[in-house]
């Protein structure tokens, strides 16, 4: 326990004390947010703002890992999903560098803050020895789904991917939301007796939150897609590692929520030729109906941090009060 919250400070402190000087970087290389312009008016403000942060969180997660833990394979599952799926958030990234601009934020069919991906370098973890059970809180032996599991463990992850990517669209909302599943999760595997795993999950942590000192409202830099696949990748992962899937979608219920809330609006502008929000996801519905950013961010990190909960307590006590049947 002590390594654990050594190795989530060290990454919190890494976090803090680069920030600075790696928003310089970005900025000296011209690396900007670009806003379109059906966005939120209030969103033009943030033209230009550094992004691409999400390499920062990675590597003040990496470097405690790689420092106090002893690189189980469980861990390493998880570390290498994220650094996959990282990777090609960056490679999203600097094409939208180069090009100059950023998708999303349509009130239209694809109302929504980024471009979403299937992507996802997952089919290698499919076949590393992971229980094709899925665990059912109350439930003792779970329900063994077979080969279907290796195709709901890839939608999983590349859902998990995209709906993070959905989320940041606020400052900070996908940092605080994300730092909360992988709290919850890391709490999880601590209990199961998977403590690299559990170092990795608070590493992610601490990272998030040292990363959120610059990320919260009026942010200075973005994650961007680099951070928000690896995050979404590593929430998943540890669901998929820790055999807790479904209770991924308590945990991680407000990327849900996010995802949710595009897949509604699409299908209902393309059937009804109608919108249900005023624009998806969700969170910027609640922009054009006049919240300020930061209430709308508080607000999201609590319903976040209630769910989050909900679902620890679930595992807890399902694993504590089984019923005798």
């Amino acid at each position: 326990m002590l390594k654990l919250m050594e190795a989530t400070l060290v990454a919190l402190v890494i976090g803090i004390a680069a920030g600075p000087q790696f928003i310089r970087w970005l900025q000296r290389k011209g690396i900007g947010q670009n806003i379109r312009d059906l966005s939120p008016e209030r969103h033009n403000a943030k033209q230009g703002t550094p992004t691409m942060g999400g390499v920062l969180i990675l590597v003040a997660a990496l470097i405690p890992y790689l420092i106090f833990a002893s690189k189980t394979v469980p861990s390493l599952i998880v570390v290498m999903l994220s650094l996959g799926s990282g990777l090609i958030g960056f490679a999203d990234d600097i094409i939208g560098q180069r090009r100059q601009r950023s998708l999303g934020l349509v009130r239209g069919p694809n109302s929504c803050s980024r471009s979403p991906s299937l992507q996802s370098p997952c089919s290698w973890v499919c076949g590393m020895g992971v229980d094709t059970k899925l665990a059912v809180p109350f439930v003792r032996d779970g329900f063994d789904i077979g080969w279907f599991y290796y195709l709901f463990a890839f939608l999983l992850i590349a859902g998990f991917s995209n709906a993070v990517n959905l989320a940041d669209g606020l400052d900070g909302l996908a940092a605080g939301t994300g730092a909360v599943a992988l709290f919850a999760y890391s709490g999880i595997a601590f209990l199961q007796g998977k403590t690299e795993l559990a170092m990795f999950a608070a590493c992610l942590t601490g990272a998030s939150v040292g990363f959120l000192w610059y990320n919260a409202h009026p942010a200075t830099v973005f994650m961007g897609d680099t951070g928000s696949l690896a995050i979404g990748a590593a929430v998943a992962g540890m669901a998929i590692v820790t055999n807790m899937e479904i209770l991924c979608l308590l945990i991680g219920g407000l990327f849900v929520v996010e995802a949710l809330s595009v897949m509604v609006q699409v299908f209902s502008f393309r059937v009804f030729h109608r919108r249900v929000f005023l624009m998806a996801p969700i969170h910027h519905h609640f922009e054009l109906k006049g919240r300020s950013e930061t209430k709308i961010i508080i607000r999201f990190w609590l319903i976040a941090a209630i769910l989050a909960g909900a679902g620890f307590a679930l595992y807890y006590l399902s694993n504590t009060r089984l019923p005798t049947i």
